[in-house]
């Protein structure tokens, strides 16, 4: 690796989660990726692109195992490959293991292969870098979630509960993924926190998978749901001779239209009746479904949720590396594909986001619809550099427009009308930790 020199700058990405089992071999954002590496290729900069965990996606490929996956990696992605050696030519590239990829730091076999595409595969789980008088830690960020641990670091056979999610149901989601009218289904592995994943399969299956005779049969009553519940309780209460001026008030004023009121009564009427009904077997199903935790949550069998915090173990692990070395300021992860930049304890924490597919939930307005899942991209990579100010961190973004138009129905667009998600990256920031102050 070349020198280390005052005016170094940092490009950092992560989460690219490239490769998998065969609907997971596909990279939306290949281009995209290609033409950054071609820019830092042709950079006056003196750079170090650090690649900060799960470039690859090693735990999908799970027909192959230890180097033939790297193989089967230069096989399918012979321009990424080519690029970057193209690009280590002329800048310093280093390569950090996730846990998607963790494989890379089991196998000392991979650091000669990636030496040969000018990367610097590095196999320990952090490292630091100089900027300026200060310094950059470098983690991917899986050490501070209990799901995805690695105890045992460097031992091929460490199993934690992500692997087995990844390999029993990511995975598989993309072996079976074109089996569906759409291929949707290797989205699974853009589904964030992972407990979204059952909605997010009721939702594609509503919108994607059901017969469209009966989702549209279906919508007005989902629609229509609340309305239907309101009225269904004042049918109730009218039954029982307690309160009848709500429906005879609302029968009088669909009256006055006539023919069309009296068929806008009757299929009204329906939606009541059936949400009626509903009704009366929810009611029941509540207390039992409120027992029946109440008795798991006794005998703690779900005492460990599949979800875990994504904030406060990182701002804490920030916290103790702070302290520990006075001259690292700057925490720099990846892991949760949230892109972060905010302040903890006089210090930077960072986080790279990812350059897989964003789902943003959208709750109906109305009714009781499944919420939908809004895709886009956010494509960045977090640029540090030491100015006359200070350090400097700021996101540089590329540009890809959203997947929209060809992934939601008409439905789905229809839902989320005026409301679609508009994600921005945090702002540039730059730390003085002399005069201990933040712009």
């Amino acid at each position: 690796m070349r020198p280390e020199a005052d005016d170094r700058v940092y490009y950092v990405i992560s989460d690219l989660h490239i490769g998998g089992d065969e609907q997971l071999e596909a990279v939306p954002f290949l281009d995209e990726l290609l033409g950054f590496l071609k820019k830092l290729e042709t950079t006056d900069e003196d750079v170090e692109l650090v690649i900060n965990g799960d470039a690859f996606g090693l735990w999908e490929l799970t027909s192959l195992a230890g180097t033939e996956k790297f193989d089967a990696l230069v096989e399918t992605y012979p321009e990424l490959f080519e690029q970057l050696r193209a690009t280590g030519e002329t800048v310093d590239i280093t390569l950090l293991p996730g846990n998607h990829d963790y494989e890379l730091a089991a196998y000392d076999e991979f650091v000669d292969r990636f030496k040969r595409y000018n990367v610097d595969l590095t196999q320990e789980p952090s490292m630091t870098r100089p900027i300026g008088d200060q310094a950059i830690h470098f983690e991917h960020g899986h050490q501070q979630d209990p799901n995805n641990q690695l105890k045992d670091w460097g031992n091929p056979h460490v199993t934690p509960l992500g692997y087995h999610y990844t390999t029993q149901i990511i995975s598989r989601a993309g072996q079976l993924s074109d089996r569906g009218k759409f291929n949707w289904l290797k989205d699974v592995q853009a589904v964030t926190p992972t407990e979204r994943m059952p909605i997010w399969l009721v939702s594609k299956y509503f919108y994607r998978e059901m017969n469209p005779l009966l989702r549209y049969s279906l919508l007005p009553f989902l629609l229509l749901f609340n309305i239907s519940a309101l009225l269904a309780v004042f049918a109730g209460l009218d039954l029982a001779g307690i309160w009848s001026a709500p429906v005879e008030q609302m029968q009088s004023l669909f009256q006055i239209f006539g023919s069309a009121g009296t068929a806008a009564w009757v299929f009204l009427g329906a939606n009541v009746a059936v949400t009626g009904l509903v009704l009366i077997v929810a009611v029941p199903l509540y207390f039992l479904r409120r027992d029946v935790r109440k008795t798991i949550a006794r005998f703690g069998i779900f005492e460990t949720p599949l979800t875990v915090d994504a904030e406060s173990p990182y701002e804490e692990a920030a916290r103790k590396v702070f302290e520990s070395d006075a001259e690292t300021t700057i925490f720099c992860y990846g892991h949760t594909h949230r892109p972060t930049l905010r302040e903890v304890d006089g210090g930077l924490l960072v986080n790279s986001g990812t350059w897989l597919k964003r789902l943003h939930r959208r709750d109906g307005v109305i009714g009781v619809l499944p919420p939908v899942f809004y895709p886009s991209y956010q494509l960045a990579a977090v640029r540090i550099a030491a100015e006359s100010e200070g350090i400097a961190v700021e996101f540089v973004e590329t540009e890809k427009p959203s997947p929209s138009p060809e992934e939601l129905t008409r439905t789905e667009r229809l839902l989320t009308l005026g409301r679609k998600p508009d994600p921005s990256l945090p702002e540039r920031t730059v730390i003085d930790p002399t005069n201990s102050t933040m712009d």
